[in-house]
C-alpha cells in the first residue's frame, strides 16, 4: 500500500492539474472509430436494434474475403460509413460499411501493426488521418483518399528507433502490433522491443499527429534522478530492456489521464542483472496524457521472472461502493487476478496484500520475497495444478502416465514459483489468464467481462539458449534452416501446429523478400529475432517455404479494386546486416563497457508444448462476468467446446487457444465473442446463456466491431485465422468436419 501512497503524494499536483483541464465530450459508444471501440477500450455499444428477443435472427449481411491465406487479427474501425480493414497481402482497404464493397486500397504494407490502426480528425473535419506503425516507423494515410501524408515527419515517416538512449542501428525492433491511442493532437504509443537480453527499453512516447514531432517520453526503466531509479541496479537503463506497453492503452478523455499496462523486464525469466523490484515493469501506470507526467502507479508483479506482462486494456467503469459513486479502473492480468483502483488517486477499492512467495535457487538471482494478492474480486482463473488435474480426455493413457511421473519432479509452489535449473510450473501460465483484446465492460453499470484460458507453463533454465541449440550448427539449405529454427513453433513443412503460430507455406505470396527478411531478422510479436541469418540463408528459407506449398498462383490475391497507392515506409525494411555469430537470438549483445557486469546468461524456452498442449484437464477457457459494485463474480461459463474432447464424453470444456478473443457488450444486455471452435456466439450478458451461434468461414482472433449505417446495426467479425478454428486440438489432424472450410473473410452480421 505504501507504494501508491508515496507516488500520489509526490504527484498530487499533477492529478489536480489533470482534473482542472478542460472537459471534453464523452466517448460516443454508438460509433466504432477507434481500436477497441474507442478511447476507453470498453468494447461497449449503445446501439439497441439487436436485442435478446431478436438476436437469433442475425444473418450474414455481407462478407469481404481477405484475399490471401494470412491470419489477420485486425479490429476494423468505421468512420462516416467507411470501414477500414487489413487484407489482401497486407494492404489497408477502405470498404463501404453497408455493403462491404471496396472504395480504395493502399497496397503493400507488410510490417504494419496487425491488430488495428488509430484515427484522428481536425476540429473542422477537413483533415482526417489513419495512423499506424510499420517496420519501426510511424506513418499516416489520408482517410478519405488512402494516400500517404508526406508532410508528416520526414518525407512521411517518423523513425521510432530514435530517442531511446540506444544507438538506433542496434534497435532491431520497437513498434507494437497494438495501435496507439489518440488524444487531442497526440498519438500515444507503447512498444514491443523483443524479449532477449539487452533488448531496447519500453519507453512510452507521444508524438504530434500533424508534425510527427516527439512531444513527451516516459522512461519505464528510470534514468538517474527519476522516481523508481533505485529499484534497479545502477545504470540499468543503459542495458535493461522491455518494461513496455505492448498491449492496450485506455484513456479517460474528460480528465486527460492515460492508463498504460506494462510488461516484464528482459530477460524475462532470469534477472540477476536487474536485482530489485524493477519499477515500472508489470505496472498499471496513470500518466497525464498531455505531458507524460506520472500521476500514480501500482506494480502487480515485483521483479518479474514469469513473463507476466499486463496487456489487456484497463477498463474504466463507474461503480457503487459504500453508497458512493466511484470512477474506477480495473486491470486484468495473466496471473488470473483483477486489480481495481480509484481512477484518479490510484487507491485500491479492496485491500491488496503482500504475501510471501518462494525463493529462487538460481545462482545470482534474488526473487522478490513478496507479491501482491487482491483480497477481492476473486481470481478468474485456476492458479494451481497437481498431477490429479492432468487431462483425462485428450491425452492417451501412456501420455498421462508420463506426465504424472514428470509431476513428481516439478517444483510446484504456486504461480510465483521461480524458474530454476530443474523444471518448475506456472499456472495460468505465460500464455494464460487475460491477454490483449479479451476484456470489455458496461462502463456505467460497473460490469466487467473477460475471457481467460488455463495453459500451464513449465520452465527449466539452462546456459544453452534453446534457439541457439536449434541452430548452433550453421544451417545451410532452406529445409535445414526451417527445421532448426522454425519447425518447433510453425509445424513440419511450414504447415502450422495445433497451438502455435499460423502456417508459413507460400508466405512469399504475402511477403516480398525484403518484408520476409524484416520479420525473420527483426522478430514479430512473440517471435524472436534471428539476426545471425544472413541474406543467402534467408533467401534459401523463403524459397523452401514457397516450394513447400507449391508454386500455384494465389488467385485470391489479385487486385479487384482501385489501388490508390502502394508501398509502405520507404527504407523502413532496412535492418543492417551483422555477423550475429557472437550472440544468439535470445542472448543479445555484450553489456556496455564500464558496467563491470560479468554474469552468466541463463535461458529457457517459453515453457509451452505446442504439439501436446492439453496437459491440464478442462475447462481450458472460460467467459467470466464480474459485478464490481460488489467485487464478485456474477457468472462463469466455458468458452466454446473442444470437438475431440466432446467425442470422448467431455462436457463444457471450453475451446483451447482462447487467449485472444475480443468481446463486444451492448446496451441491450448482449455479449458477442468468437471461440477457438470456429464459432461466434451471442450470450445473455446477465446470465451467460448462449442465445445465438453462427459458424465462421475461418477461425477468429482479435476484436470484432459494432456500428450502424442507414439505421441498420452491424456486427463485423474478422475470420481469417487458422490457429483458432475447429476446436484447438482439431487442428493437429483430427476429423475434417471440425476444420473450417470457407474463404477467410471479414463477416458482417445484421438483422434481416
Amino acid at each position: 500500500m505504501e507504494t501508491w501512497i508515496a507516488v500520489v503524494r509526490m504527484t498530487s499536483i499533477y492529478v489536480f492539474a489533470a482534473m482542472l483541464c478542460p472537459v471534453h465530450a464523452g466517448q460516443d459508444h454508438k460509433a466504432w472509430k477507434d481500436y477497441g471501440g474507442g478511447a476507453d477500450s470498453s468494447h461497449f455499444s449503445e446501439l439497441r436494434q439487436i436485442t435478446k428477443a431478436n438476436v437469433n435472427q442475425l444473418r450474414v449481411a455481407w462478407t469481404y474475403p481477405t484475399g490471401d491465406d494470412a491470419a489477420y487479427v485486425f479490429n476494423p474501425i468505421v468512420v462516416d460509413n467507411v470501414m477500414y480493414v487489413l487484407a489482401r497481402k497486407n494492404s489497408l482497404v477502405a470498404l463501404d460499411a453497408a455493403m462491404g464493397k471496396e472504395i480504395w486500397i493502399h497496397e503493400n504494407l507488410p510490417g504494419l501493426t496487425t491488430r488495428g490502426i488509430a484515427y484522428w480528425e481536425s476540429r473542422d473535419r477537413k483533415d482526417r488521418r489513419l495512423i499506424f506503425a510499420i517496420n519501426n516507423y510511424l506513418e499516416e494515410i489520408d482517410a478519405r483518399t488512402g494516400k500517404s501524408i508526406l508532410s508528416f515527419g520526414t518525407r512521411g515517416l517518423v523513425d521510432l528507433k530514435e530517442g531511446l538512449g540506444r544507438d538506433p542501428k542496434t534497435v532491431v525492433r520497437i513498434q507494437s502490433n497494438t495501435p496507439g491511442r489518440v488524444f487531442e493532437d497526440l498519438i500515444l504509443l507503447g512498444s514491443a522491443p523483443g524479449e532477449s537480453y539487452l533488448s531496447p527499453p519500453g519507453d512510452i512516447r507521444a508524438y504530434n499527429v500533424i508534425t510527427g514531432k516527439l512531444v513527451w517520453t516516459f522512461h519505464t526503466i528510470p534514468h538517474p534522478g527519476e522516481p523508481g531509479y533505485d529499484t534497479w541496479p545502477k545504470d540499468a537503463w543503459k542495458y535493461s530492456g522491455g518494461t513496455n506497453t505492448w498491449g492496450e492503452i485506455s484513456l479517460d478523455e474528460k480528465r486527460g489521464i492515460a492508463y498504460f499496462p506494462t510488461g516484464s523486464p528482459t530477460y524475462d525469466y532470469y534477472g540477476a542483472d536487474r536485482i530489485g523490484s524493477n519499477l515500472f515493469s508489470d505496472c498499471l501506470l496513470a500518466l497525464n496524457a498531455r505531458t507524460g507526467k506520472l500521476l500514480w502507479y501500482f506494480q502487480m508483479v515485483h521483479h518479474d521472472l514469469w513473463d507476466y506482462d499486463a496487456t489487456a486494456a484497463p477498463q474504466l467503469l463507474t461503480v457503487r461502493r459504500s453508497g458512493k459513486t466511484v470512477d474506477a479502473v480495473a486491470q486484468s492480468t495473466k496471473q488470473g487476478f483483477l486489480f481495481v483502483f480509484d481512477r484518479v488517486t490510484g487507491k485500491p477499492l479492496w485491500p491488496i496484500e503482500e504475501r510471501a512467495t518462494p525463493k529462487s535457487d538460481m545462482p545470482g538471482e534474488q526473487a522478490w520475497p513478496t507479491q501482491p494478492f487482491p483480497t477481492a474480486p476473486p481470481p478468474f482463473a485456476r492458479q494451481h495444478m497437481t498431477a490429479d488435474d492432468i487431462d483425462p480426455y485428450i491425452l492417451t493413457a501412456e501420455e498421462r502416465a508420463r506426465w504424472k511421473e514428470r509431476f513428481k519432479h516439478i517444483r510446484n509452489d504456486g504461480m510465483f514459483t521461480p524458474p530454476g535449473l530443474s523444471e518448475s510450473l506456472s499456472l495460468p501460465g505465460a500464455r494464460g489468464g487475460s491477454d490483449w483484446g479479451t476484456v470489455a465492460s458496461n462502463p456505467s453499470k460497473g460490469l466487467l467481462y473477460l475471457t481467460t484460458q488455463d495453459w500451464p507453463t513449465i520452465y527449466k533454465l539452462s546456459l544453452e539458449d534453446p534457439l541457439r541449440q536449434r541452430g548452433s550448427a550453421r544451417p545451410s539449405g532452406g529445409k535445414d534452416i526451417y527445421e532448426k529454427r522454425c519447425q518447433a513453433c510453425h509445424g513440419a513443412g511450414g504447415a502450422g501446429s495445433a497451438s502455435g503460430p499460423p502456417p508459413l507455406i507460400n508466405i512469399g505470396r504475402r511477403l516480398g523478400p525484403d518484408a520476409f527478411r524484416q520479420v525473420v531478422r527483426g522478430g514479430r510479436g512473440e517471435m524472436p529475432a534471428f539476426r545471425d541469418l544472413d541474406s543467402s540463408s534467408l533467401s534459401a528459407l523463403l524459397e523452401y517455404l514457397n516450394k513447400a506449398g507449391g508454386d500455384k498462383p494465389n488467385e485470391m490475391g489479385k487486385s479487384r479494386g482501385p489501388a490508390v497507392a502502394s508501398g509502405g515506409a520507404p527504407g523502413g525494411l532496412d535492418i543492417p546486416e551483422t555477423d550475429g555469430a557472437h550472440y544468439s537470438p535470445l542472448g543479445g549483445p555484450p553489456y556496455p563497457a564500464g558496467l563491470n557486469l560479468h554474469l552468466n546468461r541463463y535461458y529457457t524456452a517459453w515453457g509451452l508444448y505446442p504439439d501436446q498442449p492439453y496437459v491440464i484437464g478442462p475447462p481450458w477457457s472460460s467467459l467470466v462476468a464480474y459485478d464490481l459494485n460488489s467485487g464478485t463474480i456474477k457468472w462463469k461459463v466455458p468458452l466454446g467446446q473442444d470437438a475431440v474432447a466432446a467425442r470422448e464424453g467431455a462436457q463444457k470444456t471450453g475451446a483451447f487457444m482462447a487467449e485472444r478473443h475480443g468481446i463486444i457488450i451492448t446496451a441491450t444486455g448482449l455479449l458477442f465473442v468468437a471461440a477457438s471452435d470456429g464459432k461466434i456466439r451471442g450470450y445473455d450478458a446477465d446470465t451467460g446463456e448462449v442465445l445465438w451461434t453462427a459458424v465462421l468461414p475461418a477461425g477468429s482472433e482479435g476484436i470484432p466491431a459494432m456500428y450502424e449505417v442507414g439505421g441498420r446495426q452491424y456486427l463485423v467479425v474478422p475470420a481469417s485465422s487458422r490457429i483458432n478454428a475447429g476446436g484447438g486440438h482439431a487442428l493437429s489432424g483430427s476429423p475434417a468436419e471440425s476444420k473450417p472450410t470457407g474463404v477467410p473473410a471479414y463477416v458482417a452480421y445484421a438483422l434481416p
